[in-house]
Order: structure tokens, then sequence, then C-alpha cells
């Protein structure tokens, strides 16, 4: 009996410990795959890496956005009037650059280049041109398009032969009226009409050497440690207080005068910019009405807001070329988008003329 007792308790020790055994193996330990199925293989996670941005087949020169095809056709300078009577305007926001200018009795006008957008879209109100605005037009290879002009710019165009369109002299028919506004602040036309009244004359309509900026890459940023959120640009009149806020969510300047946003007439949006410049130079009373010379060839003071930074630079002016804007001897990028510039006198000095904040 004690024999077979032993014998008994061996072999329930044998089969406890199979029990125990099998339990492991199959909480710690992988279990075997059924016959004719491959184990699955380990998946390693893959390292994302961000995709490149795509570069575009094509920029426009000014702006440096990107095209489906090359802008070819000749870029359109228009004299914008900027009276309160003319505000809102229409189409400023499909220009490329727009100059602000004094003109006489402390006014300002908008010289707004056309180039790579606004088929169809109106454009207006349109006034009349000064000396400086032609040199101005013409340094973007610009047909030069404007209702009358000063004594000296009339004498320079006729003169001189210049390609312009005058809604009172030569080109009437490529100009309208809009009779929901009182003249003469209601002059309008719009690019394929002014590229149309350029052809009739036969002026060229196609330009492929309009100068071009150079422009920050997708990687690229404005350098400088000093910031703004807030632009005040005076000229001459409390009225034409210039300003713009800047939008860190779009990247832009709102545009606005005398506290109140400058907007376009046709959509309702506010004015914006991508670069606000504000460059000084000399101006000189000429007669009794205020007619003024502006000095836009001896270079001096610049600054520029880009992106919420403030770059203190510099601007020249080479024979034949358009205005830029250099630090350390170097151009200065634009950031892609329109470029307003603010040209203001250099008395008393230039700093009065701008407050950043």
């Amino acid at each position: 009996m004690p024999l077979k007792s032993s014998k008994l308790g061996w072999l329930l020790l044998v089969s406890l410990l199979v029990v125990m055994l099998s339990a492991c193996g199959k909480e710690g330990q992988a279990v075997p795959p059924a016959e004719g199925i491959a184990p699955p293989e380990s998946v390693v996670p893959e390292e994302t890496v961000p995709p490149e941005p795509e570069v575009p087949a094509y920029t426009a020169p000014l702006t440096g956005l990107p095209l489906e095809e090359p802008v070819t056709r000749r870029p359109l300078a228009i004299m914008i009037n900027n009276a309160p009577a003319a505000r809102p305007q229409s189409g400023l926001i499909d220009a490329d650059v727009v100059y602000e200018v004094l003109a006489e009795g402390g006014v300002t006008r908008l010289v707004s280049i056309f180039h790579s957008q606004a088929d169809n879209a109106k454009i207006g109100p349109i006034r009349s041109i000064r000396p400086y605005m032609i040199d101005l037009g013409e340094s973007y290879h610009g047909v030069l398009v404007h209702a009358g002009a000063s004594n000296d710019a009339f004498a320079i165009l006729q003169r001189q032969h210049k390609e312009d369109l005058d809604e009172i002299t030569n080109a009437g028919s490529y100009f309208w009226r809009d009779k929901s506004r009182k003249a003469p602040h209601n002059l309008y036309s719009n690019v394929e009409k002014l590229l149309e009244g350029a052809a009739k004359r036969g002026f060229a309509t196609e330009d492929k050497t309009v100068p071009s900026y150079v422009f920050y890459k997708n990687n690229e940023h404005p350098d400088s440690l000093e910031t703004a959120n807030r632009v005040e640009i005076k000229f001459q009149l409390d009225s034409y207080r210039v300003g713009y806020e800047y939008d860190p969510a779009s990247g832009l300047y709102k545009r606005s005068i005398n506290g109140e946003p400058h907007t376009d007439l046709e959509t309702g949006e506010q004015l914006t910019a991508a670069n606000v410049i504000v460059m000084g130079a000399d101006h000189r009373v000429l007669d009794d009405v205020g007619r003024l010379e502006v000095g836009l060839s001896l270079g001096g003071e610049a600054v520029l807001f880009q992106q919420g930074k403030v770059i203190r630079a510099d601007w020249i002016r080479k024979e034949g070329d358009i205005i830029r804007f250099i630090k350390d001897n170097v151009e200065l990028p634009m950031v892609p988008g329109q470029t307003f510039i603010h040209v203001v006198p250099n008395t008393p000095d230039f700093s009065s003329h701008v407050k950043a904040e």
C-alpha cells in the first residue's frame, strides 16, 4: 500500500507540472501557428517626412504669386483718385503695386500698377497725371492711364510722345462715367478695355521684360528684431492719415484711412498689403496752385513693414529701373503679394511721417 500511494502521488505531481507549463506557454510565449499558415510579419512604423512645397511653374514678376502660365501683357499705370468723395475706390484690390503720392493741396493720388490680375474688374475713379507719376508708371513699362494732366505733365506727354490713354484728349471711348457718383469722381475703365484702347492707338500690349522684384522663398522670412503691429503714415493733411494693422493669421496688413477700413467698393473687402513701404523724397512746390516736383532718382531713407517686422533701409533708383529697397547694399526681398509704397516728404524729417508700434 505505501508503494502504490507513492506512485500515485508522483503521477499527480507530473500532471500538475504539465498543466502549469502549458499555461505559461499560453501567457508568456508565442503560440506556434497552425500548419500551413505563415506567422504575421512585424510592422515597423516609417518616419513621416513632410512633403516638399511645390514650386510653381510661373510667378508674377511684381507680386511673386504663383501663376498657371507666364504673364506677358504690358502693365497699365492707372491714376486713381483718392479724394474722400472718391472712396471707396474700385479695383485697387487687384493692383500688383500701388504708390501713394502727394498731389496739390495735401491730397494724395494712387499710381496703381495693374499687371497680373483684373481682366474685367471695374477700376477707378480715374484722375489726372503729374510729371513724377509719369516717371513711376513708365518705370514699370506701363501704358499711362489718366484723365487730364497738369500743364507740365501735358507738355511732357505731348513733346516726348508718351504712350498714354487720356479720357479727355485721345481715348474717351475706353472709359465710362458712373451715374451713381458726381463728376469728377466717377470715371472708370477696366484692363480689357484699356488694352483694347492701347492696341487701337498702336501701342505694344505685350511685354516680357517687365522689371521684377526679389521675393522671399517658402522657408525665408524678414530678418529683424524690431516688430510693429500698427503703422500710421501722415503725408500733410490730417484727413489723409493712412493706417495699417498687421493680421498674423493672414500675414497681411489691413489698410485704413483716418481710422476707418479702406475697402473695395465692388467686393466690400478691406484692402490689404503683404508689403507696406514708406520712402522719403524731396518735395518742392512749383507754383501758387501747389503743384509739386518730387525727386525720385537720388535715393533716400525707407522703412519696410513685412510680416510684423520693421526693416529700416534705403531706396535707390538706377536709370531705366524701378525704385528698389536695399540694406547693407543688398536688395531686400518682398513678401509675395501686393505692395503699397508711400512717398512722403523729407521735411521736417522723414521719421515725422511714419509712426509704428
